[in-house]
């Protein structure tokens, strides 16, 4: 017997992520939407809309978390919860995290049309404060929930210009009840755009996303010495920005020697920052990845070893301050084959990955089964206004994420 394909409609989805860009839109097309600023409370306030006008049962928690909940036959069983996030980079584009939320909303709205009644709840959530543009640290909300962070050491946390985070969700009105937050889904379910290169060089729809890969962050500090660029001869200098260029790209040396390793130097900072002086300080981060924590650590270790060395021989001091770091996760088996089937049902193509970036699924994987998948970002970009997926990919994305849902709400257990 044939079996029934239950499409989505993409015209329909397509016009709610219109919708969502025209909320904080930029010239360029990308959208400026950070988290607990007024774009974002009339981006939550156009969700909150949509949900109630599905029948959910909406709530907020008091991290600002947003959830509607669509009932099952037995509203006992814990819920499916499928999302995102909807706060985007300062100059960000239109589908990160934001399809992961309006992919959730089209699941609903199928199952809506469909008349589909599923033994488990579902739930659709956006979480607060995934980005971390503007209050740190990054999945704020999905890591509060899954109590990875402090209550308190959330609330109080602040933005640059002294914003109190709880005082933010009181002053656009969605700050929640305790009561209110998710602690114990059945699962939890992730789409989201690739934000690389690798499904486009591939020439794959759809990444069935295994896990997360671990992360180091550390801190470098070279001190030199002060002197005036007019006057010291070059032999006599202790220039702390020489040597630290010196070590970066040491850094990548290194990095390359190790497959699947990456590592980069994205924060650099002079003193005393004057045309006409030498500096004798620079401070510059170290971002460490790879999807074996037991490899990672021995890169890190041999790093430290080899840039220490370095920094002997110049007669400089180096310091090393570890800022961060996370082991790798890996995902529920028997959901990656789930997802698996509703490709193959299809024919769309696929491969299984691991995710470079950090994503909400992160922290939802400490506490639930959980799962990502993928849909590829043209050029590899994200975090920026060109920022852009195709509606053929989009649709196969979101159609998987359906098909999934359904077999997991009718799931005794995983």
């Amino acid at each position: 017997m044939t079996q029934q394909v239950m499409n989505i409609n993409l015209d329909r989805l397509m016009e709610t992520i219109r919708q969502s860009a025209a909320i904080g839109a930029l010239p360029n097309g990308g959208i400026s939407r950070l988290a607990l600023t007024s774009e974002d409370k009339k981006m939550r306030d156009l969700f909150l809309k949509w949900m109630k006008e599905c029948g959910l049962e909406t709530r907020i928690d008091e991290f600002g978390n947003m959830y509607g909940r669509r009932k099952g036959r037995n509203n006992e069983l814990a819920p499916v919860l499928i999302g995102s996030h909807l706060d985007t980079q300062p100059k960000g584009g239109k589908y990160d995290g934001i399809l992961g939320v309006l992919g959730a909303l089209e699941v609903i709205r199928t199952l809506d049309d469909r008349g589909i009644e599923t033994e488990r709840p579902i739930e659709i959530v956006n979480f607060t404060n995934e980005e971390g543009a503007r209050f740190q640290p990054a999945m704020l909300g999905s890591g509060a929930m899954s109590e990875i962070f402090n209550k308190q050491t959330v609330l109080n946390s602040k933005d640059q210009k002294g914003f109190v985070f709880g005082e933010e969700l009181e002053r656009i009105g969605y700050k929640g009840l305790q009561e209110n937050r998710q602690q114990a889904p059945f699962c939890f379910l992730e789409l989201h755009i690739e934000q690389g290169p690798v499904l486009e060089d591939q020439q794959k729809s759809l990444g069935l996303v295994m896990g997360i890969q671990g992360m180091t962050w550390l801190e470098a500090t070279v001190m030199g010495r002060t002197s005036h660029t007019g006057t010291t001869p070059m032999n006599r200098r202790k220039d702390a920005v020489l040597l630290a260029s010196k070590l970066i790209t040491k850094i990548h040396t290194l990095a390359e020697e190790v497959p699947d390793l990456l590592a980069a130097s994205g924060r650099i900072q002079a003193f005393p920052n004057v045309i006409n002086t030498v500096a004798d300080q620079v401070v510059f981060s170290i971002d460490i990845r790879h999807p074996d924590d037991h490899i990672r650590e021995r890169f890190e270790k041999m790093l430290k070893e080899s840039l220490s060395m370095m920094t002997l021989v110049e007669e400089m001091e180096l310091r090393i301050k570890d800022l961060d770091r996370i082991d790798t996760d890996y995902f529920s088996k028997e959901m990656i084959g789930i997802m698996e089937d509703a490709a193959e049902k299809h024919s769309f193509s696929y491969m299984r990955m691991m995710s470079g970036a950090g994503h909400d699924a992160k922290y939802l994987n400490r506490i639930t089964p959980t799962a990502m998948l993928f849909i590829p970002s043209i050029n590899g970009i994200s975090h920026c206004e060109e920022e852009f997926s195709e509606e053929s990919d989009i649709e196969k994305g979101v159609q998987v994420l359906f098909d999934t849902v359904l077999v997991l709400a009718n799931k005794e257990t995983l």
